[in-house]
């Protein structure tokens, strides 16, 4: 399955996710920048209210493409040992990476909630989105975030992924949603044609046109 951009690919994964439609305790959270176009499809589908967590892959310096894990709002941080141990990356090393990445989060935050409270976790179901999963890092340490947060449960949903990674979450999570798992997998941007960057723009108005169509009194 080649999906032609993030917002089919939001579309397909929301057919796979009808079961939660219309329920006043489910909840879309996205991970910027590229999960909020396909979360906003699902949100869309789902007529359930859309809200971002905010995630940042921690790269092995030099290397940043390789992750050596991430780190999550609510000080979630996860390291990917098979990565860490093998390079002998120092803590010395992998703090101040944090460090960095953690001052982006925060600047990512202030850019894209509006001053707005923090999502309602608790005895929410949670539907936790990306545009793909690779490595599953940076998911991990949202989800490890979440979980902390008591969620009523926690389905991670996403369009791709490699299928060793899918299946790994089936015991991390309450349920994993993967529309595909190609073999070999070959990298998430391989199986979209348009697979280009989101901007802070568009997740602000991705984020804004959901707000209004959830408002109390306009029927969703």
């Amino acid at each position: 399955m080649i999906f032609q951009n993030r917002k089919e690919a939001g579309q397909k994964l929301a057919q796979k996710l009808s079961e939660y439609s219309g329920r006043d305790d489910v909840l879309a959270l996205a991970l910027p920048r590229g999960g909020v176009p396909v979360a906003y499809e699902v949100a869309e589908r789902l007529k359930a209210p859309l809200d971002v967590f905010l995630v940042r892959k921690l790269g092995v310096p030099g290397h940043e493409e390789l992750a050596m894990g991430a780190i999550a709002s609510g000080g979630a941080r996860v390291l990917n040992a098979n990565v860490v141990g093998p390079l002998q990356i120092s803590d010395a090393v992998i703090d101040r990476v944090v460090e960095v990445e953690q001052a982006e989060l925060e600047r990512r935050e202030e850019a894209y909630r509006d001053a707005l409270p923090e999502p309602q976790i608790p005895g929410k179901i949670i539907i936790l989105i990306d545009d793909g999963l690779a490595t599953g890092a940076t998911m991990r340490a949202a989800a490890m975030a979440i979980k902390e947060q008591m969620p009523k449960k926690l389905i991670v949903a996403v369009p791709v992924s490699s299928p060793q990674t899918c299946k790994e979450f089936e015991t991390e999570v309450d349920a994993i949603v993967c529309a595909a798992t190609p073999e070999p997998f070959l990298g998430v941007g391989m199986w979209y044609r348009d697979f280009s960057q989101t901007t802070d723009d568009e997740v602000r108005e991705l984020l804004r046109a959901n707000r209004q169509r959830t408002r109390p009194g306009n029927g969703v």
